[in-house]
């Protein structure tokens, strides 16, 4: 079967290549997936997509109109899908349930402490001959409280690792994990979990109810000057609310590895270009924000995971026309 791979970047065709099977002929293509692009997958029978990849109903007719049967997504997230749109076109529509919640959860855990302890700063000033320590001050992480807004595989693994560093534990899900309680992290309504926290790590999927989870209402509860880290997707976030909270001083650091508008930006070097983005530069004017480009996924491990998942769903739907892990509207 003929795959066409969209938003290609090396370590995609490298990874990819690698699980693959002779019994594919894959095209790889740098440009993202729209319904103007769509026609790109000419001749192809599965599309493979990434997180920034608009599988809308304009694009999924058109994958259709043209034989694609199947579009297989590089990650665990959806949200960039149309579910409905998919079924009443009749494309399949599969996933990566889980590749590496390691690989998420530490790039987490290193933003804390890099914000922490102002390591992205110190590195800046110690490049420039500049040691002075003024600015720099930190505190312990030890006994401090961090709530994990969302307990999946990915915040489990936070759970488990602020465990060993002394802290207190507080988490927030429609459903708890028991793989959490166990190690003594106590469940609590979020209003509570952002009274209490000293850092919130946010690392629940987005969906309607999830979009904006973290709004200016949610923002002044929180206490003040508390740590945010979000490294699940950007729209759970409010930007405009976190500006006026970082400006207040209601939030003391924000990490983001996402960033609701990122699919203009990431993924890409615009270094010589002009980011055209005011709410994204207003972000980086900030010392105590740190921001990356949505990289917590990016280990050898994981994307040899997403490659590897990733084919077994083309190659179970190329024999049997269902592949291994399908997505429904009632995911």
């Amino acid at each position: 079967m003929e795959i066409a791979v969209f938003s290609t970047q090396s370590y995609d065709r490298q990874f990819i290549d690698a699980a693959a099977s002779n019994q594919h002929q894959i095209h790889y293509i740098e440009a993202k997936l729209t319904r103007d692009t769509a026609v790109l997958a000419q001749g192809a029978g599965a599309v493979c997509v990434f997180v920034n990849d608009q599988v809308d109903d304009g694009a999924l007719q058109v994958l259709k109109s043209l034989g694609v049967g199947l579009v297989a997504l590089r990650s665990a997230g959806f949200n960039n899908v149309d579910l409905a749109a998919a079924k009443r076109h009749g494309v399949v529509i599969a996933r990566v349930p889980a590749y590496s919640p390691e690989a998420v959860s530490e790039h987490a855990v290193a933003l804390i402490l890099s914000l922490d302890r102002n390591i992205h700063r110190a590195y800046a000033r110690v490049r420039d001959g500049n040691f002075a320590l003024e600015g720099l001050l930190g505190f312990n992480l030890h006994g401090r409280t961090v709530g994990v807004v969302g307990t999946g595989r990915i915040g489990a693994c936070v759970a488990r690792i602020m465990k060993g560093f002394g802290c207190k534990l507080v988490a927030y899900d429609i459903k708890p994990n028991t793989a959490c309680t166990e190690i003594g992290v106590m469940y609590v309504p979020l209003a509570k979990l952002l009274q209490e926290s000293d850092i919130v790590t946010l690392h629940c999927p987005l969906t309607p109810e999830t979009r904006h989870l973290i709004d200016a209402d949610a923002i002044s509860r929180m206490k003040r000057g508390a740590m945010l880290i979000n490294t699940s997707r950007g729209a759970i976030v409010d930007t405009q609310a976190v500006v006026d909270g970082i400006k207040s001083g209601a939030i003391g650091h924000l990490g983001l590895d996402v960033y609701e508008e990122e699919a203009a930006l990431f993924f890409d070097d615009k270094s010589d270009q002009i980011i055209r983005d005011d709410l994204f530069e207003r972000l980086l004017t900030f010392p105590n924000v740190l921001i990356t480009g949505h990289q917590g996924f990016f280990t050898e491990e994981a994307l040899k995971a997403i490659a590897d998942t990733t084919m077994a769903n083309i190659d179970a739907f190329a024999k049997t026309g269902k592949a291994v892990y399908e997505v429904t509207e009632a995911i």
